[in-house]
């Protein structure tokens, strides 16, 4: 399925469990901005080469937008779209003041000098500058950019607005960047992995674990796995793969990989074909590579008892399904690597702050972070239960719409409230109209069947709060008088 339509659909899931209305949920799916840019370079022999960059910038209701930028062939609008909204509910869940927003260039990194890929990095920053900065857009590194990266377009933006350590995170140290942000993300997939497992009563220690993608996040979740006494039964790679049902040595692997560059011809296991990684007996299956590898195909072959999302989008909505049928917990990308959006919060707190912190206040900040700690519904108020993905999503859907994680004990309670009344009294309702046989509902802000969002705005900012709140009421008051009218029209809904 397409990254978009996966993402989308599991959006418009998690607004049905909620009950959002329809023009807010469309409000929601599209995009602040969509930025599409053509980067012309020279190349090392002297000829031009065009690449196409994009940035879509999400929403920015909670804060600054924040995402990475890659540099890979299969990057297209709809894989940044789908990114960039899935950062936008990351944040959310992870409840740090940003939007969501991402980027990248179709090219093959590995196929340019590093030249050619200053060059591209610094026509793409040149063709956005205007659109990025410390309060509106910060740009990370992902898939096939990195910390050299950020500081080229850190260098680059500074030539047009000045020194701005702050407008992009996952830098070098040297440059303003945070110590502890290279293992973030893995770090934070082993706390999340952690919280997941002790809520069903089970420990690091005790179970198998099988890796797929051993690059920053898959080698920093498995040499933590490790640490914790973990038994890491299986990995691969684009190089290939490798399994030992004894555990494999992840120390003795990461050196094996810094020396031959693969893990191929590795003597501390065996073998095996990367397409069988994923059906492979384990107790937990961490997919760190690419999204749409667990699809409807293969589903039903996955033999782990919990699937953590290290990767982005792994999963599609047919797989999801067939594995929740099968009693298969997953924990969803915007919960199980948010570490690494949470650390690069910490790193732009740091710049803008002038002062850095020591790499152990860093880890001892994203363990209590909220994306770990934070205590997550698993009922609707209609009793509905929920799995990890849908709470999750419901978790974000709340918190980017009215900037607070307390709607579901909220509606919980307004529900057994009015359970145990009558209908309320209407002269004490503000938004009832009694002058008529039948009670109507008036709000100037209601019009012609639809909320005007433009009289939601405060200073020049939607106020998602109050949409929401209006909303509710107007739901309620239908829910009470189903024959009433609301404003001019009759809203037997």
């Amino acid at each position: 399925m397409n990254a978009l339509a996966a993402t989308s659909r599991n959006f418009r899931n998690a607004a049905r469990i909620l009950g959002l209305d329809s023009k807010l949920e469309r409000s929601l799916l599209i995009p602040f901005r969509e930025i599409k840019v053509e980067c012309t370079i020279p190349k090392d022999d002297g000829s031009l080469v065009s690449y196409v960059g994009f940035r879509v910038q999400h929403d920015n209701a909670r804060g600054p937008m924040k995402g990475g930028i890659r540099y890979h062939p299969e990057v297209d609008p709809d894989e940044v779209n789908a990114l960039a909204q899935l950062m936008t509910w990351k944040t959310a869940v992870a409840d740090i003041p940003y939007g969501g927003a991402k980027g990248g260039i179709g090219c093959s990194p590995k196929e340019l000098s590093n030249s050619e890929l200053e060059r591209l990095t610094r026509v793409f920053t040149q063709k956005i500058h205007d659109l990025i900065g410390i309060h509106t857009d910060i740009p990370a590194p992902d898939m096939g950019t990195n910390a050299q990266t950020m500081a080229w377009i850190l260098d680059e933006y500074s030539k047009f607005h000045g020194h701005s350590p702050a407008v992009v995170t996952g830098k070098p140290i040297d440059l303003g960047g945070s110590l502890g942000r290279e293992a973030a993300t893995g770090r934070g997939v082993v706390y999340a992995t952690e919280a997941l497992l002790a809520e069903h009563g089970q420990a690091i220690r005790d179970l198998t674990f099988v890796i797929q993608g051993f690059g920053n996040v898959g080698s920093w979740a498995a040499r933590l796995i490790h640490e914790r006494g973990g038994k890491v039964i299986a990995v691969s790679d684009i190089t290939g793969a490798v399994k030992n049902a004894d555990g494999i040595d992840i120390h003795k692997l990461l050196a094996h990989k810094d020396k031959t560059g693969s893990l191929k011809d590795f003597d501390g296991g065996d073998s095996m074909e990367p397409s069988e990684l994923l059906a492979h007996e384990c107790d937990v299956l961490i997919p760190c590579a690419l999204g749409g590898v667990l699809k409807r195909e293969n589903a039903a072959d996955v033999k782990a008892k919990f699937i953590i999302e290290a990767a982005n989008h792994p999963t599609d909505p047919e797989a999801d399904e067939i594995l929740s049928k099968r009693g298969v917990t997953i924990l969803p990308d915007i919960y199980a690597n948010s570490g690494g959006v949470t650390v690069s919060y910490f790193e732009w707190v740091q710049n803008i702050q002038g002062f850095m912190w020591e790499e152990d206040k860093v880890n001892n900040e994203l363990r209590s972070s909220n994306h770990v700690t934070k205590k997550q519904p698993s009922q609707t108020r209609t009793g509905r239960s929920l799995g990890t993905k849908q709470v999750s999503n419901v978790v974000a859907l709340n918190v980017d719409g009215q900037k607070s994680l307390d709607i579901v004990e909220q509606q919980d309670k307004s529900s057994k409230s009015s359970s145990r009344t009558s209908k309320p009294n209407v002269a004490e309702n503000d938004n009832l109209d009694t002058q008529s046989s039948h009670p109507k509902f008036n709000d100037a802000r209601w019009k012609n069947g639809t909320w005007d969002l433009n009289m939601f705005v405060k200073d020049g900012k939607m106020d998602w709060d109050a949409v929401i709140v209006a909303e509710a009421r107007r739901r309620k008051f239908l829910e009470m008088y189903p024959d009433s009218a609301t404003n001019e029209r009759t809203c037997g809904v």
